[in-house]
């Protein structure tokens, strides 16, 4: 069906632009949340829309439509939208290149998945919960497929599908009048989630962050669980984006080949990478996927560009252009970020240490130069490589530039979080200020 509309809305621009480019998404989610203990959303929609992008002039319309009995309309509004837009060479759409297999991207489990096994599962993990003596303030549920297909005038077609799996659980517990709060969340390609390994984690976690002792404000080794490594390191990611480096808006402008980052560490952007979230066989431009290796043993390799910002600063796109939605043009983006470290600590090897499981404030990290001042949540004191007393409220403060100097692996399991494939990491010497 999906090659039925892409040419029904062919026919209505290829005679009126210069070029174009039609993308086609198709989505079935299941979506379930609650409110403490008690189911209070559930929905299950099957969404299809089309995204027309044009040339005319050397300018760019675009438009898009859920209402496939207006694709004449909505190839005519993206042909006006060019109007609106300046003149720019440096528009352009994807050339047809060998387009790449992916693997583990679609588990067939979602096709026979109902409603009702959904809800049920969600219940399993929130009675896991309780079972451990839990008050549950939230949960939530998605189960997702998605099919895709983009085409230009260029030759490129290419279809793409995927699955998609995630829960959440955010708990919390009062003692004594101390109360703590704990979360955490699963996601995967494959309905290989653990409710219940998920719910007794994040119990565990509260009970923990229990019983809070103050910390000396000092400089320590912090390690950063995986929340609080994705929190913090967004700012490092936005300064690899080619429209900050493009625009003066990222400190890294004019640093290929210096060294960045402690040399045990690779960095790698990997849309191909087997079982990943963002794996895909092209961006939402049509431009195949390949990896890219932002970091090479510490040296800055390379930063990520869509087709035009790579046309600005005379570079090939890395297919790096992804899309939200039908809904919207592409837009510069990491996929898979691959951390390797070909060194890794173990925690025994701590002596005086902070483990953080996240940060609060991540977000009034200044985006230029990387200054940071964030709470520390459920974190512990680490003594001769052991976790030890909870920590009552800490500030952890620092610039992410220069961690990532001296930022090394824990031993630990490597997992994904949005886009960050990470273990947990140790940054050495980082201010800690203690609260009572």
């Amino acid at each position: 069906m999906i090659y039925e509309i892409a040419e029904t809305a062919k026919k209505e621009v290829k005679e009126k632009c210069d070029a174009y480019e039609i993308y086609i998404e198709e989505s079935n989610v299941i979506e379930l949340d609650s409110l403490k203990d008690e189911l209070n959303f559930a929905k299950e929609e099957i969404e299809l829309g089309v995204g027309i992008r044009v040339l005319k002039d050397q300018k760019q319309g675009f438009a898009f439509t859920s209402n496939l009995d207006k694709l004449a309309e909505t190839a005519t509004q993206a042909i006006e939208n060019t109007k609106l837009t300046k003149v720019d060479e440096n528009y352009a759409f994807a050339e047809v290149e060998k387009i790449p297999s992916v693997e583990k991207v679609y588990d067939k489990k979602y096709d026979d998945l109902s409603l009702d096994e959904s809800v049920e599962f969600l219940k399993t993990t929130i009675n896991t919960a309780s079972d451990n003596g839990c008050d549950i303030t939230g949960s939530g549920f998605t189960a997702s497929k998605g099919r895709s297909l983009i085409l230009n005038s260029n030759g490129v077609s290419i279809e793409d599908e995927g699955t998609g799996f995630g829960i959440g659980l955010s708990v919390m517990l009062e003692k004594d009048g101390e109360v703590a709060t704990a979360y955490n969340s699963q996601s995967s390609r494959f309905f290989d989630l653990d409710g219940e390994k998920l719910a007794n984690d994040v119990c565990k976690l509260v009970k923990n962050s229990l019983n809070t002792k103050p910390i000396e404000t000092n400089d320590y080794d912090v390690v950063l669980d995986y929340y609080a490594t994705t929190g913090l390191l967004q700012t490092f990611i936005g300064a690899f984006n080619g429209e900050n480096v493009m625009r003066g808006r990222s400190i890294l402008k004019d640093k290929i080949g210096e060294e960045i980052t402690n040399s045990s560490l690779t960095l790698t952007d990997n849309p191909l990478l087997k079982k990943g979230m963002a794996t895909a066989k092209c961006d939402g431009e049509g431009s195949v996927s390949q990896k890219t290796d932002l970091i090479k043993s510490g040296t800055l390799n390379s930063f990520i560009y869509d087709i035009y910002t790579a046309n600005k600063e005379g570079v090939k796109t890395t297919s790096n252009g992804l899309r939200g939605s039908y809904l919207t043009t592409p837009m510069i983006s990491p996929t898979n970020l691959e951390f390797k470290f070909s060194e890794m600590k173990d925690l025994s090897e701590i002596k005086n240490g902070v483990l953080t499981t996240s940060v609060l404030g991540a977000h009034t990290t200044n985006p230029i130069s990387g200054d940071f001042s964030v709470e520390a949540s459920n974190a512990f004191k680490i003594e001769n490589g052991e976790l030890t007393d909870p920590i009552n409220k800490a500030m952890i403060s620092g610039n992410v530039f220069e961690i990532m100097k001296k930022v090394e692996g824990l031993k630990s399991e490597v997992k994904q979080y949005g886009s960050f494939i990470i273990p947990k990491l140790i940054v050495h010497d980082l201010r800690v200020v203690g609260q009572n």
